[in-house]
């Protein structure tokens, strides 16, 4: 059973930095995708960055978080980290952690937007952006 646990979300001004957390557990697959996915306000869910993990790693970043944002991964811990720095008002959302394993590959398109691909999520943590 895949679990993920988020953490770390909170209120920041504008430019600050956040760094969020999931915990994940139950992942023994040598292929999977997992990353950052965020619904702001009366949006839809959205991809922020993604990893690819199979013979090697491919990571994708949105439009919105390339340059900003930083996705990591600490095996030892099975832990994936989301470092946001120069945070905008707009980055408000409520963040969530989402895995999918033995999962048959996706574009980079998909990967970032297809939410419906990925059968696991954790419950989302709150990020506030305040000017």
């Amino acid at each position: 059973q895949v679990q993920l646990l988020e953490s770390g979300g909170g209120s920041v001004q504008a430019v600050g930095s956040l760094r969020l957390s999931c915990k994940f557990s139950g992942i023994t697959a040598i292929t999977y995708y997992i990353g950052w996915f965020r619904q702001p306000p009366g949006k839809e869910r959205e991809g922020v960055a993604v990893l690819w993990i199979h013979s090697k790693t491919i990571t994708y970043y949105s439009h919105s978080g390339k340059g900003r944002f930083t996705i990591s991964q600490d095996t030892n811990s099975n832990t994936l980290y989301l470092q946001m720095n120069s945070l905008k008002t707009e980055d408000t959302a409520v963040y969530y952690c989402a895995a999918d394993i033995w999962t048959p590959v996706m574009t980079e398109m998909q990967a970032l937007g297809d939410v419906h691909k990925y059968h696991y999520w954790g419950q989302g943590t709150q990020v506030t952006v305040s000017s």
